[in-house]
């Protein structure tokens, strides 16, 4: 039986330790997921010290494969973006994606120069070290769309965690983006993230968790894990009326192929 790709997830011990009331095992963590059918997971890095520990846990031996990528997150755009370049041209067996990366302009964390300029250095690092792309993106997908336009869309990129609207899923699509989606797509007030969900070609859909953030409903509120990304296809599956293992086959083999992930 095919299983479950988690295509984003933060697994990093800061993120699973820092509060000791939803602190765990990694490697329980990781137990779970493979009991609920989920065979690989992403561990996205969002600055040099998390990327650095996403490349870290994937030497972690358990029945879930664990890939990484390094990136600076738009959050901490005014950080030195060099320590994760060169933790990216190192190499290493594992390292599969730039990013996460991109445009938040609703929280605003950094100014938005700084996040622009950011994410251009890390769209040309993608180019140049032929990774994929991993894309975050809110509220802000015009200067989004300028900025790939002026700096070409790389080969293989994701916006993760989608929470658009059919228009701008159509404007990601047509510039060769793949689409993610997170437990978001569960929540009640999600209805035009629903409407881009059925419009996507199976071919270019993901499933993520983004944990330990935005739990699925029913587990929303609780710390996020790569066992609920079962949750989240099931729900993706049931909107769009295609069977539940189409869609498993599907967005497992289109996170194989966004991070040209080895064959199992």
């Amino acid at each position: 039986m095919s299983r479950w790709t988690d295509a984003h997830c933060h697994l990093q011990d800061r993120y699973l330790g820092d509060d000791p009331a939803v602190a765990r095992d990694a490697a329980a963590t990781l137990a779970r997921a493979f009991e609920a059918g989920v065979d690989r997971a992403i561990v996205i890095g969002t600055d040099a010290q998390s990327s650095a520990e996403a490349l870290a846990i994937t030497d972690l031996v358990s029945a879930v494969a664990l890939y990484a990528t390094v990136g600076l997150h738009p959050h901490d755009a005014l950080s030195d973006l060099g320590p994760v370049a060169a933790l990216a041209r190192q190499g290493h067996p594992r390292l599969v994606g730039i990013g996460e990366c991109g445009l938040d302009y609703y929280y605003e964390h950094s100014p938005r120069t700084a996040q622009r300029e950011a994410f251009a250095g890390q769209i040309g690092l993608a180019h140049e070290l032929d990774l994929a792309l991993v894309i975050h993106a809110r509220d802000a997908f015009d200067d989004l769309f300028d900025v790939l336009d002026s700096e070409g869309v790389p080969p293989r990129t994701v916006i993760h965690c989608f929470t658009g609207t059919p228009d701008e899923a159509t404007a990601c699509l047509a510039r060769g983006c793949d689409i993610s989606i997170s437990g978001v797509v569960t929540f009640k007030n999600a209805e035009q993230l629903r409407e881009a969900v059925r419009l996507v070609p199976l071919d270019r859909l993901h499933v993520e968790t983004d944990s330990p953030f935005l739990a699925p409903v029913p587990y929303r509120g609780r710390p996020n894990e790569p066992a609920w990304v079962s949750v989240v296809g099931e729900y993706v599956a049931a909107l769009r009326g295609e069977p539940l293992d189409v869609v498993r086959d599907a967005t497992a083999a289109n996170t194989a192929r966004l991070f040209a992930l080895p064959a199992i």
